[in-house]
């Protein structure tokens, strides 16, 4: 255990350090406001390879292109919007890590909760229809009642 816990802080540097080495510094900008563009940028792109990071905490190569994608258009003078759009014209919304809600993508947003609508509807539905049907005991004919009888007397 204290082997354990002389290690922890070693580990702890060496994550920390992972996380910080991902943008490296022949990728910055020089000028500051232009690279906080960037960063910004690249917290919403998601890592086509990692699939549940964004480009700025990825150390894959494709993020690294991403990354340099970014600052290449905005060097360019492209504005945030306008990077952006390219990015996800060349590799698709899959890219954003935050889809938008515009054109059919409004479907996938409503989806869930018109399909919670719909299946409270058919509970309900469910529900009263069961409610309204009578329960019987006479539903047996007299020689199955008396078969019925046998059986249980047996």
């Amino acid at each position: 255990m204290t082997q354990v816990l002389k290690l922890a802080p070693a580990l702890v540097l060496a994550v920390i350090a992972n996380i910080a080495l991902a943008v490296q510094p022949d990728e910055m900008l020089d000028d500051p406001a232009m690279e906080a563009r960037a960063r910004e940028i690249s917290a919403g792109l998601r890592c086509l390879v990692c699939q549940n990071e964004n480009i700025d905490d990825s150390n894959a190569s494709l993020a690294r292109d991403l990354r340099l994608l970014v600052r290449e258009r905005l060097v360019a003078g492209d504005s945030n919007d306008e990077a952006v759009d390219y990015i996800v014209n060349r590799y698709g919304e899959f890219v954003l890590l935050k889809p938008r809600t515009g054109g059919w993508n409004w479907l996938l947003w409503a989806a869930g909760p018109i399909m919670f609508l719909l299946a409270a509807a058919v509970g309900v539905f469910y529900v009263r229809k069961r409610a309204e049907t009578p329960v019987t005991d006479d539903h047996l004919s007299a020689a199955e009642q008396k078969r019925l009888d046998e059986l249980l007397k047996g």
